[in-house]
């Protein structure tokens, strides 16, 4: 089963990852100024990662795919490491969708 781990960066800004039942991280937040804006990213992660729409697929200047999980609003959410193939971009995909609804979240 997946889990977020939340973290807080050397600026002191809160952080989130989701990771798999793996332990391989599958999505990693931006910079939260507070711990409770952070746990609204996480629900947010949990609601918006069922709808397909909100996943944006991208290709980086090297051509390596990678996603970003968007809210409602068209706010990022969450990014994706860097894949070497749409297909494990897309096994990543899943991932999320599978993991993010039902994790846990715990404070590292």
């Amino acid at each position: 089963m997946g889990k977020f781990e939340i973290k807080t960066d050397k600026a002191g800004k809160f952080r989130f990852n989701l990771k798999a039942g793996n332990g391989q991280v599958i999505l990693s937040s931006q910079g939260y100024s507070s711990k409770d804006a952070c746990e609204n990213g996480i629900e947010s992660v949990k609601k918006h990662s069922q709808d397909d729409k909100y996943f944006e697929r991208n290709k980086a200047k090297d051509g390596s795919p990678f996603f970003n999980l968007k809210a409602s609003n068209g706010q990022v959410i969450g990014n994706s490491e860097m894949y070497s193939s749409d297909s494990a971009m897309e096994n990543g995909v899943a991932s999320v969708k599978k993991n993010a609804p039902d994790a846990s979240v715990e404070e590292v």
